[in-house]
Parts: structure tokens; C-alpha cells; sequence
């Protein structure tokens, strides 16, 4: 009886210890509006042109516990580009630039995550090319409707070439500010 009673013991532990460190799934809250990816790229050399994309979604596995078991998809919206500027979205939109009717998605999906470091593949305009992304998490906890949320920003330079896009864009800072609701 006493052997019966360590044994459950020993395995409801397991379980706890199982259950507190494993990752938990949430999807990047859109209908909040609590995400979003953000971009900054030299005009002419003058000055920046900033923007956004509108419509994105994506889903993400964390374990604060065990970071490196970081797991991220993020698919963009190319057609949503929105720099405040309708001539100018139109332009971005062409073939001279993002192409969205041939490519209308842009997609992230993340390889490896240490040290603050968020390693993957972005694809766009057709390529597709590992890269890396300076992340840090701005917190995590029980949210007022009785959800539990995580939030995460990160940044990267992406060399506008590297994708297809015109050489005198030159360096393209891409932001990306995402809150998760826990599944």
C-alpha cells in the first residue's frame, strides 16, 4: 500500500514538473490589435519612408523556462503595405517593388532562438533567406479577461538586394512588436 502510495506520488510530480515546463501556444492577438510589423527604409538618401503592413497573423510556442524551444510563424499580407501614402503604396505594390499580385505573401517561420536571437526564414518576393531577429520579451502574465498573454518585440535589418528589391533602397529596418493570447 505505502509502495502504491509513492508511486502516485512520484508520478502526479512528474506530471507537475512535465506540465510547468513545457511551451505553451498562443496566437498573436489581431482582432486587439495588439501586434504589429513595422518598416523604415532611406528615400533617396534624404530622408526615411515608414510604413506598416495592416494584415498579418501568426502563432508562436514559448517556455520561459526553456527559450531555445522557441517556435514562430508569421505570415504577412503583402497587398496591405500602408505607408500613409496612396500613390506611393501603389508604387510599393507594383512589380517594381514588392510584386503582390505574383508574391501576395510574405512569411516568417523561425529555425532556432538563443541568446536573443530569433533565427529564420523570411521568404518574400519569391526568395527565401535566413534571417536573424534581436529579441526581446517586455512581459508575460494574466490579462483582465481571464487570459494569459506573452509579448515579445524584435528588430532586424534586412538588405533590400538580398530580396529582389531595387539596390538604392539600400538597408530596410523591419520592427515587429507581437502580444499572444495563451491557447
Amino acid at each position: 500500500m505505502k509502495s502504491n502510495i509513492l508511486l502516485a506520488t512520484a508520478l502526479a510530480m512528474s506530471f507537475l514538473v512535465t506540465t510547468t515546463t513545457m511551451a505553451a501556444d498562443y496566437v498573436i492577438d489581431i482582432k486587439g490589435q495588439h501586434a504589429s510589423v513595422n518598416f523604415k527604409a532611406s528615400h533617396l538618401g534624404y530622408s526615411y519612408v515608414v510604413g506598416r503592413f495592416n494584415h498579418f497573423s501568426g502563432e508562436f510556442s514559448h517556455d520561459p523556462a526553456n527559450p531555445a524551444e522557441a517556435n514562430v510563424q508569421v505570415i504577412i499580407q503583402a497587398k496591405s503595405l500602408d505607408t500613409n501614402h496612396a500613390e506611393r503604396d501603389k508604387h510599393l505594390r507594383s512589380a517594381d517593388f514588392f510584386e503582390v499580385n505574383k508574391y501576395p505573401v510574405i512569411a516568417f517561420e523561425s529555425t532556432s532562438f538563443k541568446n536573443g536571437q530569433l533565427v529564420g526564414n523570411l521568404s518574400l518576393r519569391g526568395i527565401t533567406k535566413s534571417i536573424t531577429l534581436d529579441v526581446i520579451q517586455i512581459g508575460e502574465g494574466d490579462d483582465p479577461w481571464g487570459g494569459y498573454r506573452s509579448g515579445f518585440e524584435g528588430e532586424v535589418n534586412l538588405k533590400a538586394t538580398d530580396f529582389g528589391l531595387p539596390g538604392w533602397v539600400g538597408d530596410v529596418a523591419v520592427s515587429l512588436q507581437v502580444e499572444g493570447v495563451r491557447q
